[in-house]
């Protein structure tokens, strides 16, 4: 505990005391992470990962919003995306999850039921909540990418970044497809600066 100091110091619970922010008010990329519930590695199969990945592409056309980078993980998930209008983020994170929990509370027990076994049906599939990071300019972005496909690199699946077929790496390095177009907001392709007017 911090010391007080001689003041008194009232108790109140997390909850009140950290309140998560979602900027969304502002057309800036949105650096997009959520993880498997206690980071389970629900996504440790190919076709859970196709699910994870049609269901993305889908949920991004409804929006009209470009998917700029992504890596699924056995256990997490990481998107650059873009929405043309505000206020999308929160809508679009929160269907792809439900969704794709769905869809994978059926696929991962019926074919793989040895995974499956040991969790109760009644658990999530994903954690509550998701991590938002505002992206403001080319830079940032392209950091944000180098980050996203390195970490299968440094998780020990592959030597290459490119050699991971579920990340958008192989698009940004050989110009192969991912699986769902890769593409920079119109008028942002090469802007250092993003502006919000879109």
């Amino acid at each position: 505990m911090f010391p007080s100091f001689g003041i008194t110091v009232r108790s109140f619970p997390l909850s009140t005391l950290v309140e998560r922010r979602v900027y969304d008010t502002e057309k800036q990329i949105h650096f997009v992470t959520f993880s498997c519930d206690k980071r389970r590695k629900h996504l440790q199969h190919d076709q859970a990962k196709k699910i994870v990945i049609g269901t993305m592409g889908s949920r991004l056309a409804q929006h009209q919003g470009p998917c700029l980078g992504f890596v699924f993980m056995p256990d997490h998930v990481h998107a650059l995306i873009w929405f043309p209008e505000t206020w999308q983020l929160s809508p679009f994170t929160n269907k792809w999850k439900e969704l794709t929990s769905k869809s994978l509370k059926t696929v991962l027990p019926q074919h793989f039921q040895d995974d499956w076994s040991q969790i109760d049906s009644s658990d999530p599939i994903w954690q509550a909540r998701y991590y938002g990071f505002n992206i403001w300019s080319r830079a940032k972005g392209e950091e944000k990418l180098d980050y996203m496909h390195m970490n299968p690199v440094r998780a020990g699946l592959v030597e290459r970044a490119r050699d991971w077929p579920w990340s958008s790496a192989r698009w940004y390095l050989e110009q192969k497809s991912v699986g769902l177009p890769i593409r920079w907001p119109p008028g942002l392709e090469a802007d250092d600066e993003f502006t919000t007017n879109v």
